[in-house]
């Protein structure tokens, strides 16, 4: 026998679920009997596709039975794939997904508390511990001899054993504590296997013991005899759900089937229920979560799509079902068309397969703009969770670009919420040239940027884009409908700003700008006069073509550090006090600390740090005490 601790998160794992989750500790039916279900669904695929397990004989199906009195057990059976020495320990007693680490290393205590959480980490087995003082795994590998016994009482370790097991698949004792007693009960079973498991595709039997009376036959003191009469019964409708018709269907069978399949359990936000017939037959189920999966922004993240073909599932683990940008939908693809042994790098070139990705992608492009037209309510929830990923979509999804453009959504210097660019376009002022917009820093930061000054001040609505994409996605647009996407902290917006008889440069403002940027060096590209600032005495912007000062800030956070920056210019308007003392003085040290301070207090309104920020407060220190 070997005695293996548990790797630190899945200890932290069990700690979180056994003592924050335990208000929803039902659940742990639902998520035993998926795994259950899932390692039928992989032997059904391999005995079909692997040399080894081609033809091997078996009718899948799921078993629960259960002990009553003072020991009382809980017993989910399976004739699936199984488990080996190895799997055991690198299913049971390690978390693979980095994802899962980085969200238990991050929730808060109040996070801890929300029993939404706990299907999120795609380990569902651990939700046993909360109703077992131990649990006890016995599994067999198809196509191997050995059987080996995995044993736990949650407390940091577990053991592992040979032992014998008749045929492949798995068994899992649960040796109830006392919150888990009521759940070695038949009607207990039968409701739960009916509200979370019911459309499971594969049989699941209960064992049970029912007390027979006979009135016909006495016992000596008179009373009618008692048998007990072992009955086995199935107790759900095991039928695919996606394939059955729509008219059949009502809401909570969809929700229900969500989350016995997708680990979470709250109702999806909305779902979308597609068979297609013709020259591509095809079935597309798909939810989108009420809540963005945790591992939504991970570069390992988990894809939600499992495909099916002719109803063997075949895999939940490719990322090229859909496109990334839609990697929070969740739900089923199943096809009658795909070869049964279809490999990855067959998916990725099939015909078939790319017919019915791009007419996924259309109908869900096509619900989501359905629902901002019919439900905003609806729609600003779900961009709320989900407007980030549907940006990165218009950088890489250029056939739905145009679409995609419509579903977006920005917050605006002039309205509450969330903007769409359509909307945008209706409010346009009548001698608005370009649609504006500013990129870099929180949302709060965008709104007191100085540069918004004169845009207000001309009636003119600025887009505030503070997600960190925003500079390369809309970037790369150029135009909306004919109309001209500007960034205002770039130096091509100043141009639309600009009177039709603009006072031409006094030969003071040209002597204040030549002595700014001599006083300031190669730290800046340029120094111009501004015509837009009203209340500041500077502003930096960057030159159309070159990246934002944020943008070039996550390059380097990106460890991109080999490009070349490009340094801002410097936009100071000469009516301001400061500004002015710039003109009027002669001391040159005093006049280069106060172009010093200017361009770090202009970084600072963009909410970029200066490069030296001892050197900014040295200076500003002097400056305050002379």
């Amino acid at each position: 026998m070997e005695q293996k601790k548990f790797k630190t998160e899945v200890s932290e794992l069990l700690q979180l679920i056994i003592h924050s989750l335990y208000s929803n500790k039902e659940i742990f039916l639902r998520e035993l009997v998926s795994n259950a279900s899932d390692a039928l669904d992989k032997l059904k695929y391999l005995s079909l596709t692997d040399e080894k397990l081609k033809g091997i004989s078996f009718e899948p199906r799921i078993d629960i039975s259960f002990t009553e009195g003072e020991k009382r057990t809980l017993t989910i059976s399976d004739n699936g794939l199984g488990m080996n020495h190895d799997d055991l320990t690198d299913n049971l007693g390690t978390i693979a997904s980095s994802g899962t680490k980085k969200f238990l290393s991050s929730l808060t205590e109040e996070q801890k508390k929300d029993s939404n959480l706990i299907g999120q980490f795609g380990v569902g087995f651990y939700s046993a511990f909360m109703v077992s003082s131990k649990v006890e795994v016995i599994s067999r590998k198809a196509g191997e001899e050995v059987a080996y016994k995995w044993t736990s009482t949650g407390k940091g370790s577990y053991t592992l054993e040979e032992t014998t097991r008749e045929e492949q698949g798995s068994t899992i004792t649960l040796y109830l504590n006392d919150e888990g007693t009521e759940y070695a009960n038949r009607w207990e079973i039968q409701q739960l296997v009916k509200k979370y498991s019911d459309h499971v595709a594969y049989p699941i039997f209960l064992s049970y013991d029912q007390e027979h009376v006979d009135d016909k036959q006495k016992d000596k003191d008179g009373n009618p005899v008692k048998t007990l009469e072992h009955k086995v019964e199935q107790i759900n409708s095991s039928s695919a759900l996606w394939r059955r018709s729509k008219s059949e269907l009502k809401p909570e069978d969809y929700n229900e089937f969500y989350k016995n399949t997708s680990y979470d359990s709250e109702d999806p936000l909305f779902y979308i229920h597609t068979r297609a017939e013709g020259a591509t037959e095809y079935t597309t189920l798909f939810f989108v979560p009420a809540k963005a999966p945790f591992d939504m922004n991970n570069a390992d993240y988990r894809p939600g799509v499992k495909l099916f073909v002719k109803r063997v599932y075949i895999t939940d683990d490719e990322k090229e079902l859909l496109p990334t940008y839609l990697r929070f939908v969740r739900g089923i693809i199943d096809s009658e068309d795909l070869p049964l042994n279809v490999s990855r790098e067959i998916l990725q070139q099939n015909r078939v397969m790319s017919t019915i990705r791009n007419a996924s992608v259309k109908k869900l492009l096509g619900e989501f703009q359905r629902i901002a037209e019919q439900n905003p309510e609806m729609y600003t929830k779900f961009i709320t969770q989900y407007n980030r990923p549907l940006k990165e979509g218009l950088y890489g999804d250029y056939a739905n670009r145009d679409a995609l453009l419509e579903l977006v959504r920005f917050k605006s210097s002039s309205q509450e919420g969330y903007v769409s660019l359509a909307s945008y376009k209706e409010r346009m002022a009548a001698d608005q040239k370009s649609i504006y917009y500013i990129t870099g820093g929180k949302e709060s930061t965008l709104k007191s940027s100085p540069l918004l000054d004169a845009y207000r001040k001309k009636g003119y609505e600025v887009l505030l884009m503070d997600d960190d994409i925003d500079d390369i996605v809309v970037g790369s647009l150029g135009t909306y409908k004919e109309l001209s996407l500007k960034a205002i902290n770039k130096s091509g917006a100043v141009d639309d700003l600009k009177e039709e008889n603009p006072k031409e440069a006094t030969k003071e403002s040209e002597s204040i700008v030549k002595k700014i940027k001599e006083a300031l060096g190669d730290k800046v590209k340029d120094v111009v006069i501004s015509s837009r600032l009203v209340d500041s005495p500077a502003v930096v912007v960057v030159d159309e073509n070159d990246p934002s000062v944020q943008m070039q800030q996550i390059l380097k956070s990106m460890g991109q550090g080999d490009f070349e920056e490009a340094k801002p210019i410097l936009e100071v308007n000469v009516e301001d006090p400061m500004v002015k003392k710039i003109e009027l003085s002669e001391d040159k040290e005093y006049v280069s600390d106060l172009c010093s301070v200017l361009l770090d207090q202009a970084l600072l309104a963009e909410g970029v740090m200066p490069k030296d920020p001892v050197s900014f407060t040295k200076k500003l220190h002097t400056l305050l005490a002379r």
